[in-house]
């Protein structure tokens, strides 16, 4: 039958809290893809799916374009989705005169993992829930639903779980529309619902999975298995999300976006080709491949290292070139260190201080970054950079002439897009063939703080440990400088503590911070 899917986005999902400071909550990762594309795969290709933007609207209607081009979607903005006035049934209305046939009303954080009927009759899902204090139920009697009940019903009850078939199209929004009262506003679906209980509504059971408050999108991630094999380590203002055999890259900034499109262009041959970009994302096509973190070996290390010379083209500068150059270092390096560890001190309410670290008695940061020897440190060594190569950010190739393929490379070097460091990318790489993210992943970890001692431990790779002792042979044999590869590193855990969560964030600011102390030391 002909029938159209309303999904309705537009309320800003201030159950999630800071979860949805950045994005919609329809874009909230489950899976490894936002929970909207676990509705909108739940129907066939040709259905209509009418979706309702409000809040962050430009990034649901920019996700849904890029992840779906075969589908057919019709968007619609509403005028008011928070504040007095504003409500799921204002979102209806407004959306009215594109669901003039049956339709299914799907609330964007119900996930299900039974098939959806067509709305050939009136029904509403239902769950058997232990608590229905936040939600409206079901009273059913032979086979039928007899009431739509208020949130908190009590007696034989079915939870509702925001899905519905609405074959009775006409008299539910004759009910809409003719409302005085500002019910229909406030109480959404269900109002127009009730009035079709007369013309039967007939309940069907769902394996119901909520994504509307964090306790229950907790239970929803751990029920919902990933079935791509990739350690992502979750950031509030990007994501990145494997949907319909593709890859999309999702960032609040739009220049972080822009860049690393145009950068994608000088590096052809060694990123993924970028087929579509908006404000906020850019997709390619997924790669049939695996990260190298996951069966590393020095054999296959080898392999890379030879193949990442051709990548690490060197870049000629003249004399004033190569000020600007080390001008540019020395802010990447020097200011913006010192202003990541300040942003960490601010973010985890800590104070810079003399620690014991693993029984070691270290000084403050600031002042052992006070000593660094900068100027020799910021000396670049110009060329064709990633920016951001770890283990994680390199893709074994299993069908193709080229072996490797890099992701995620970094968007600019202090602002340069067409040439970096070496030695900064030798100090990415260093850095995460010392911190797996796969066991990170698993929270194979421990740090442990109490006042001014703390004891921090956390699992290796036997692998990986073997080809960090490689990558220094191939440095010194290569003529690279292993110390300053070594400091880099020590300021790289440093820089990105205060990017990741707690206690992850600990870890990385204590290893950072021992680091540093030892590469003073062996100056």
């Amino acid at each position: 039958m002909s029938f159209r899917v309303f999904i309705p986005t537009a309320g800003i999902g201030s159950r999630l809290k800071g979860l949805s400071k950045h994005i919609n909550k329809a874009l909230v990762t489950i899976a490894d893809k936002p929970a909207i594309s676990h509705i909108v795969e739940k129907f066939p290709i040709d259905v209509e799916i009418v979706v309702a933007l409000g809040y962050k609207a430009d990034s649901v209607r920019e996700f849904l374009t890029l992840a779906y081009p075969e589908r057919t979607f019709l968007f619609r903005h509403v005028s008011k989705y928070e504040g007095e006035g504003s409500g799921l049934g204002l979102t209806l209305l407004e959306c009215q005169d594109l669901l003039q046939c049956p339709f299914v009303f799907c609330s964007n954080d119900t996930l299900v993992t039974n098939d959806i009927p067509v709305p050939d009759k009136n029904w509403m899902g239902y769950f058997n829930a232990q608590d229905n204090s936040q939600y409206r139920s079901l009273r059913i009697r032979t086979g039928v639903i007899e009431e739509i009940c208020a949130k908190g019903a009590e007696g034989d009850v079915k939870t509702y779980i925001g899905l519905a078939g609405i074959k009775d199209f006409e008299q539910f929004w004759q009910a809409m529309v003719s409302d005085n009262s500002g019910s229909a506003i406030n109480i959404g679906e269900s109002f127009g619902l009730r009035h079709l209980l007369p013309k039967k509504i007939f309940p069907i059971e769902f394996d119901w999975h909520d994504t509307g408050n964090l306790p229950a999108l907790e239970v929803t991630r751990r029920n919902f298995k990933r079935k791509v094999d990739a350690n992502i380590l979750e950031k509030e203002e990007e994501a990145i999300w494997f949907v319909n055999g593709k890859v999309i890259k999702f960032s609040v900034d739009h220049q972080f976006i822009r860049d690393r499109v145009l950068r994608a262009q000088t590096l052809v041959g060694f990123v993924p080709e970028i087929k579509a970009s908006t404000d906020n994302m850019y997709v390619y096509d997924l790669i049939d491949a695996e990260v190298i973190s996951k069966h590393p070996s020095p054999t296959q290390f080898n392999r890379l290292l030879d193949w990442l010379v051709d990548f690490w083209t060197p870049v000629s500068l003249d004399e004033h070139e190569q000020s600007k150059f080390n001008q540019q270092c020395m802010g990447f390096y020097r200011d913006k260190t010192k202003e990541r560890v300040n942003q960490y001190f601010s973010r985890f309410e800590q104070i810079d201080q003399a620690e014991t670290i693993n029984d070691l008695r270290l000084p403050d940061v600031m002042s052992m970054l006070d000593i660094v020897d900068w100027d020799s440190l910021a000396q670049g060594s110009a060329c064709r950079f990633h920016g951001d190569l770890h283990f994680e950010n390199i893709l074994v190739n299993k069908n193709s002439d080229i072996p490797f393929t890099l992701i995620d490379w970094r968007q600019n070097f202090a602002g340069n897009m067409i040439f970096g460091d070496i030695y900064y990318d030798f100090a990415k790489l260093n850095h995460g063939l010392i911190m797996c993210h796969e066991l990170v992943d698993k929270n194979m970890f421990n740090v442990r703080q109490y006042a001014d001692n703390i004891q921090m431990d956390f699992m290796r790779k036997h692998t990986l440990v073997e080809c960090e002792k490689l990558f220094e042979n191939w440095l010194t044999e290569n003529g690279y400088d292993y110390k300053k590869v070594q400091l880099l590193t020590a300021l790289i855990f440093l820089n990105i503590a205060a990017l990741h969560h707690h206690p992850y964030s600990l870890l990385l600011f204590y290893l950072g911070k021992q680091m540093l102390h030892e590469s003073l030391l062996n100056a």
